[in-house]
């Protein structure tokens, strides 16, 4: 099983999201991670417009990787989140954003926080991968479409 497939749980694959914009969208992944996790969605929040005022986590055709590092990570995590309609977020092409995948990653997970970097960017230069995860119909499929890629 590839790093994404084991790290993304279908229970953190978020589709059909209703949120407009990048505040509405850390709000939503933070209360996610509140429920889900215990982790202070106030700080997750924060974390992720930190990096964000670094420079657009955008990557373009479609996708972001939006990232931080929270102290009080044992273990990594990772969220795909499909809003149900694409927005702008600062992407190189300009191009609206309909797949997201959030990297939470312990504070001092320097190479492990890479190498997921780099597992995301390899993932989504794939158009057909791209392609399944903006049509997969459920949490389940998505999940299926990160079970059969392999970084």
């Amino acid at each position: 099983m590839n790093t994404f497939a084991r790290l993304c749980r279908v229970d953190d694959i978020l589709l059909d999201t209703n949120v407009a914009s990048r505040d509405q969208l850390f709000d939503h992944v933070g209360g996610h991670l509140q429920v889900r996790y215990g982790l202070d969605a106030q700080i997750a929040r924060t974390r992720f417009g930190e990096r964000e005022r670094l420079g657009s986590t955008g990557l373009g055709q479609g996708v972001a990787v939006p990232h931080a590092r929270l102290a009080e990570l044992k273990e990594p995590i990772v969220l795909l989140v499909r809003p149900v309609l694409p927005f702008g977020f600062d992407a190189p092409d300009d191009k609206p954003v309909s797949v997201f995948f959030f990297l939470l990653v312990p504070e001092k997970a320097n190479r492990e926080h890479l190498q997921l970097l780099a597992d995301a960017a390899s993932l989504l230069c794939e158009q057909r991968v791209r392609d399944c995860l903006r049509s997969a119909a459920s949490p389940r499929d998505a999940h299926d479409v990160l079970m059969r890629w392999s970084a």
